[in-house]
């Protein structure tokens, strides 16, 4: 199964995958959430609820494509934080990392059920001021994607159809 960060969906709302646009990815989200190959958690649809936007009222009307942080997760957290913790990222990051929930809380997810991450962050093992989603995903053996990745492993297709001329 596919998780999804918080960077996924705003991206995709902001520019190639616009509510107005493109609905077909919406659906194949809808899809796939109901397929069992895609869901994110609620510290990301909390993220999405700082807004007031279009992006804000989907992830109102699909609760269920969030799943709760659960014991399974939790139980990899002691191990992230040493990780992270073993590091040589400054203090400001390491506490931006541990303390925000959906990123710390989306590795510890997709660990403990075997989940590919998609996220656009991009690897930087030489990071220091900022913990990176695919620095930790390695770290803690889990696989690691990007949207296209995600659409084409699940051979999704968005149709395009043709606006109506008068």
């Amino acid at each position: 199964m596919f998780l999804v960060d918080s960077n996924v969906l705003i991206e995709a709302k902001n520019r190639y995958y616009a509510f107005d646009i493109a609905p077909g990815f919406w659906t194949w989200l809808d899809y796939a959430h109901a397929a069992h190959l895609a869901c994110s958690i609620e510290p990301v649809r909390d993220e999405l609820f700082e807004r007031d936007d279009e992006l804000t009222r989907w992830a109102r009307s699909h609760s269920d494509f969030f799943q709760p942080i659960d014991e399974a997760a939790t139980s990899h957290f002691t191990p992230l934080t040493s990780w992270a913790q073993s590091k040589t990222y400054t203090a400001a990051a390491l506490t931006e990392f541990l303390t925000n929930a959906a990123d710390f809380f989306l590795v510890a997810y997709a660990a403990a059920h075997g989940h590919t991450l998609v996220t656009h962050e991009q690897p930087r093992p030489d990071s220091r001021k900022r913990v990176l989603i695919p620095d930790a995903c390695q770290a803690m053996g889990v696989t690691y994607a990007n949207t296209f990745s995600m659409l084409r492993s699940t051979n999704a297709r968005l149709d395009f159809q043709l606006p109506k001329v008068s």
